[in-house]
């Protein structure tokens, strides 16, 4: 099971909008450095939304180049059509990815009995394993922990991000699967007291400016050391509120770009990149935590 901080990969882009390689495997041997403990390639901060199957494949791929066996990297997968995520799905099988990262469908708002039968059919179109992704506040549906536990019986299914940033919810899927399920918080500012309470980590947009500054609070974390971990939170704490002023992952591209981690900020429309009135609270922020003088 991987643990700890694990990030949610940006995208970077050139001015035309074409994919950055050369800034993605800087990035990646920023994590590797960092010692972030996996990286999420084109999940929805990676802006799987607006690239096309063809770009959504090679960043894939091109993070496993670049990680070379030095960190796990996972794939997103998700999409709001059963028969695209299954395709990926399968393009990802034998890549060496160590799971698909699957969110659920945007906009379509099926019943908890089709998301069920929505994971269920993925997970056994392909041997890749599969990490479910629940973030209601931006797919309009909210997959429900008697949901979860049902698709946690399934061989292929081996864990969930749950970004509703509730708590509680944590406490009720934990009580209805089993240990070796893995239990990932998809919301920053809640992420400390979700591995507090017994969740193996964070899939982390944070991560993307404070690699090594989330890797070590995860440690901490997972040794028990919670003084420590809640210090490095709470310096942190103005960051993961700000990376949100406006939709993910603007904000979070307008910081790497700030803090010098990729060259530019661009994005794929709809996206546009950060509003200039909000650019100096995302600064302070960075400036708040340490991460920029």
């Amino acid at each position: 099971m991987l643990t700890g901080s694990i990030v949610a990969l940006i995208t970077p882009m050139d001015d035309a909008g074409e994919i950055d390689f050369q800034a993605l495997k800087s990035l990646v041997d920023y994590h590797v450095e960092a010692g972030t403990a996996a990286i999420v390639s084109v999940g929805t901060t990676g802006e799987s939304a607006t690239l096309n199957v063809d770009d959504h494949v090679k960043v894939v791929m091109k993070t496993l180049e670049f990680a070379d066996g030095r960190i796990p990297v996972i794939a997103g997968n998700g999409a709001n059509s059963t028969s695209e995520a299954i395709a990926l799905s399968k393009l990802f099988q034998s890549s060496g990815v160590a799971a698909g990262l699957s969110v659920t469908p945007y906009y379509n708002k099926p019943t908890q009995e089709g998301l069920f039968l929505h994971y269920k059919t993925i997970a056994e179109s392909s041997t890749l394993p599969q990490i479910l992704y629940n973030v209601p506040g931006r797919t309009a549906v909210d997959m429900k922990p008697e949901t979860v536990a049902r698709l946690a019986k399934l061989d292929n299914i081996i864990g969930i991000k749950e970004a509703t940033g509730d708590l509680q919810r944590l406490a009720d899927i934990k009580a209805l699967v089993s240990d070796d399920f893995a239990l990932y918080s998809g919301d920053d500012a809640t992420g400390l007291d979700f591995m507090l309470q017994g969740g193996h980590g964070v899939i982390s947009v944070t991560t993307n400016v404070a690699a090594a500054q989330m890797a070590k609070m995860c440690q901490h974390a997972q040794a028990g050391e919670t003084e420590a971990a809640k210090a490095i939170d709470q310096r942190l704490m103005p960051v993961h509120d700000k990376l949100f002023v406006e939709a993910n992952p603007i904000p979070v591209k307008w910081a790497c770009c700030r803090l010098g981690l990729i060259p530019n900020d661009t994005l794929r429309l709809p996206l546009t990149t950060l509003s200039s009135p909000l650019q100096p609270e995302v600064e302070a922020a960075l400036k708040q935590a340490s991460l920029i003088d």
